[in-house]
Parts: structure tokens; C-alpha cells; sequence
């Protein structure tokens, strides 16, 4: 760690072997709580599509309510990654991957990699038009992959015209979480079982489990699980990106993705400051820190963990546990079925629904967030110096390409959504081990000793590194084992 100098500036900085040393700026005043929430709907909208929509009620349908300590257990894990995440945006306006490549130059590239890799696959896309098919009531000749095609082409048309993406994009998720969240309220009292609840408290507390092993859940599937009991690899390091937009701490001095069309954009890399931590600035970062914390833990954590909860009480209620023998999204066209037959012909409809609003919301989030973490690295580390290629043009650059891919993907003949949300999930876990032992390298080495991570946080950063890394051996061991 090197040290700046100058009036009142003479502290530790952060690393610059491998980029600039940043400025001393004074950290922004903070703002209420009630001007932030918002900050995290997105990661919120990409996670109740994932997990909540289809893996956690897949599993559920296996095995009941056994395996949902896990659930919970990996959103909790989630809150403090993200929030390990905006600790070190909130200090400094660069987003966790900077941080990484100050560590270690390769790290930025790799995680484009792992990015792409993890989200070419349009699994939700796909799903979002199969469901959708299941609500109009169409048979097994529905035009899945052009109208998959057709909404992919949607969402690049949205994010590459919107002046200012981020506030777009916040916009169009909140109201598709608040959709969601109205069907998931609706459904407590006119599709979910007494029996159900009973079975989540003996089954979730009494008789947990870990089901490796099981026939039908693959260790793909439950590491992915794991990862998308929330938003879930490359999906938590790009909140650095969402608060920096929303202008949380350092984030307001960051320059904000635009549309090269519609917006005034700023060609100048995203590279952030440190802050001298004096009396002045140190009551600012309580301010900060305390306002994140809230938004994070209302916003995803306890929005997040009751739309997953409620979701596999009401896959309980509907699906006899075990019967579900495909995995594929069979399991929520038997139970779209089923709650026309016991609730109401409408029931079934809104479900599929609901469904559709889900997995595009997640599609939309996902081309959102991948194109944001390769723009934001792509512009600092290989094109720092061009007047031309702004983060925005980047951006959208990247938004089409995966557009592209994608429809190739489709076109080719690997149109399985549950096939693609496994390969997905499974590279998000792998990802996850790596960047909780990076967070704790970072936020302990390279920030200031009064913002620096400690106590219950670095433990809960610790059993994430040996969860995760302990899965993905399985995961290794399980491919090898198969091949």
C-alpha cells in the first residue's frame, strides 16, 4: 500500500502497481435512506427469476422443505457479500473488480470471462417465453425461439436508448418486482396449505438435510442453487456498479452509463479517490455505511427471502413431493395447471404470468449487469486512453453481442431453459468462492484501518470462500466422476 501526500493527506492509499493512484476527494454528505431504496431492486428482480422462480421450487418439489435452511442460509451470505462489495464502492466510487485487478492485474479480464461464460446462456429468456406460452394456452408447437429472439431483441432496443440506463432500468424492475411481489401476497391466502406452512417449520427446522446424492438434484444444480438463493455470481460484484449509478458515496464523482444516441456521455475511465478519514469524513462514512446496510437488508435480503419462501410453500401446496420427474419447466406448467383446477381457472393464468414477468425481468437484468462489468473494466485497463470508445458505446456494444450470441445459442438447438439456468447457476458458485477470498484480501488490505472488514463479517466472508470452494470441488469431482 503506498501513501499520498500533501495537507491532511499524508495516509495509506490504494494499491497502484498495476493502476494510478487515486486523488483525495472529502466523501459526499449522505442522503436518507428513503433516496436510495431502489439500489438493490435490481440484483432483486435477476435473483427472484433465478432461484426463487425456478430452482428453489424444482428442489422443493423433490425433496420438500429439507434443503430451504440452505436457501436462507445463502441469502444471508449474499447481504454481506454485497454489502463487503459496496463497502469498498462506497470508499473509493471504483466497483470490487477494480479493487481485484489492484491486487492482481489479470483479475479483470478473468471476470469478463466468468461473466460472459456464466450469462450468454439465455436460459431465462427462453423460460420467460415458455411460460408465456403456458398462459396463452399453447401446445408443444409454440414459437419458443422466435419469440425468445424477438424479446431479447426488446431489451437491447431499451438498453442501448435509454439517456441515463441505470434510472431506466431501476424503473422497468421495480415495477416488474412490484408485479410479482402482488401476485406472491395474493397467493398466501388462496393457494398455499395449512399443511404447507406445517411441513416448512417440522421439515425446514426439525428434519434439515443435505442432499447430495439425491437422483433427481445434481451437484450442479445445488451448488447453482445456492449461488441464486439471491442474484449470484458476477450478478453481486456489478451492485458496485448499481449504487455508483444510484450515487451512493464516492459513486456520486463516477461518471454514470448513458445511451450514445439519447445521453451526453463522458469518456474518462471509471477510476475512483480515497478519502482523507478526518473527523468530517469519518461521520459522513457512518452516514453511508448505515443507509446501505439498511437498504440492502430491506430491499434483498427480507424481500428476497420471503418471495423464495412463499414460492416453494406454494410449490408444496400444489405438486405431490416426488412426482415431478422431469427437470425442465414441466413442474410449473403441472402446477399453473393445478391451480387452475383447485383455485381458479384465472389462478393458473396469473401464475404463468407472473412467471413470464420473472424470468424476463431476470433476462433483463442479467444482459444489464454482465454489459456494465465489462464496459467498466474493458474502458479502464485495455481502452484508458481512447476519446472514442466511452463506457456507454462499450456498453452497448456488448449489449447486442450477447443479443447475438444468444440467438445463435437458440438457433443452434440448445433451447432447454432448465438446462441453461444449471450451466449458469453452477459457473456463478465456482465465481462466488473466488471473489469471497478476494473481498476479504481487499477490503482488509487496501482500505484505510478505520473502514477495513472485521469481526462477524470477515468470519461470514470466510465460511462463503469454504462453502462455495468446497461445492465446486464436488462440482469437479462430479464432472470428472461422470465423464
Amino acid at each position: 500500500m503506498t501513501k499520498a501526500s500533501g495537507p491532511k493527506r499524508d495516509q495509506p492509499t490504494l494499491p497502484s502497481k498495476h493502476l494510478p493512484a487515486p486523488e483525495f476527494r472529502d466523501l459526499p454528505n449522505p442522503v436518507p435512506l428513503r433516496k436510495v431504496t431502489g439500489a438493490s431492486v435490481i440484483i432483486l428482480a435477476t435473483a427472484i427469476g433465478s432461484g426463487e422462480m425456478i430452482l428453489w421450487p424444482y428442489i422443493t418439489s423433490q425433496i420438500g422443505f429439507v434443503f430451504i435452511w440452505a436457501a436462507i442460509v445463502g441469502f444471508a451470505i449474499q447481504f454481506f457479500l454485497n454489502m463487503e462489495i459496496e463497502r469498498y464502492t462506497l470508499a473509493t466510487g471504483e466497483t470490487a473488480i477494480t479493487g481485484f485487478a489492484r491486487l492482481w492485474k489479470p483479475w479483470w479480464w478473468l471476470f469478463i470471462v466468468f461473466a460472459l461464460l456464466q450469462n450468454f446462456w439465455p436460459g431465462w429468456a427462453t423460460g420467460a417465453s415458455t411460460t408465456f406460452s403456458f398462459a396463452l394456452g399453447l401446445g408443444d408447437d409454440a414459437p419458443i425461439v422466435p419469440v425468445t429472439i424477438a424479446a431479447l431483441v426488446a431489451i437491447g432496443i431499451t438498453l442501448t436508448l435509454s439517456p441515463v440506463v441505470y434510472q431506466v432500468v431501476e424503473k422497468i424492475q421495480g415495477l416488474l418486482v412490484a408485479l410479482i411481489m402482488l401476485f406472491v401476497i395474493v397467493a398466501i391466502p388462496l393457494a398455499t396449505t395449512t399443511d404447507a406452512w406445517s411441513a416448512l417449520v417440522t421439515e425446514g427446522v426439525g428434519d434439515i438435510g443435505f442432499p447430495i446424492g439425491h437422483d433427481d438434484l445434481s451437484i450442479a444444480l445445488l451448488l447453482g442453487a445456492l449461488a441464486f438463493a439471491g442474484a449470484g455470481g458476477a450478478n453481486n460484484l456489478v451492485q458496485s456498479n448499481y449504487i455508483r449509478d444510484k450515487g451512493m458515496g464516492m459513486g456520486l464523482r463516477i461518471p454514470r452509463i448513458v445511451s450514445p444516441l439519447t445521453g451526453q456521455e463522458e469518456a474518462r475511465p471509471s477510476l475512483g479517490y480515497v478519502f482523507p478519514t478526518d473527523e468530517d469524513n469519518m461521520r459522513r462514512w457512518r452516514g453511508w455505511w448505515r443507509v446501505a446496510n439498511w437498504e440492502q437488508f430491506i430491499t434483498f435480503f427480507l424481500l428476497g427471502v420471503v418471495s423464495l419462501v412463499i414460492l416453494s410453500v406454494l410449490a408444496y401446496s400444489t405438486l405431490p413431493v416426488g412426482q415431478v420427474e422431469q427437470q425442465d419447466l414441466a413442474f410449473l406448467q403441472t402446477e399453473g395447471q393445478a391451480l387452475q383446477d383447485t383455485v381458479a381457472p384465472w389462478f393458473g393464468t396469473a401464475f404463468w404470468a407472473a412467471a413470464t414477468v420473472a424470468l424476463f425481468s431476470t433476462n433483463l437484468g442479467i444482459i444489464d449487469y454482465t454489459c456494465r462489468l465489462v464496459a467498466d473494466q474493458l474502458k479502464i485497463n485495455a481502452l484508458k486512453d481512447s476519446s472514442f470508445w466511452s463506457e456507454s458505446k462499450i456498453y452497448a456494444a456488448f449489449v447486442w453481442l450477447m443479443i447475438v450470441v444468444g440467438s445463435v445459442i437458440l438457433l443452434s438447438g440448445v433451447d432447454q431453459p432448465f438446462l441453461l439456468v444449471v450451466i449458469s447457476s453452477s459457473i456463478a458458485g465456482v465465481q462466488m468462492f473466488i471473489y469471497s477470498g478476494l473481498l476479504m484480501m481487499l477490503n482488509r488490505k487496501a482500505l484505510p484501518a478505520p473502514l477495513k472488514i472485521g469481526g462477524v463479517r470477515l468470519a461470514v466472508l470466510a465460511v462463503s470462500f469454504l462453502f462455495f470452494g468446497f461445492l465446486s470441488v464436488l462440482l469437479v469431482v462430479d464432472n470428472l466422476g461422470g465423464s
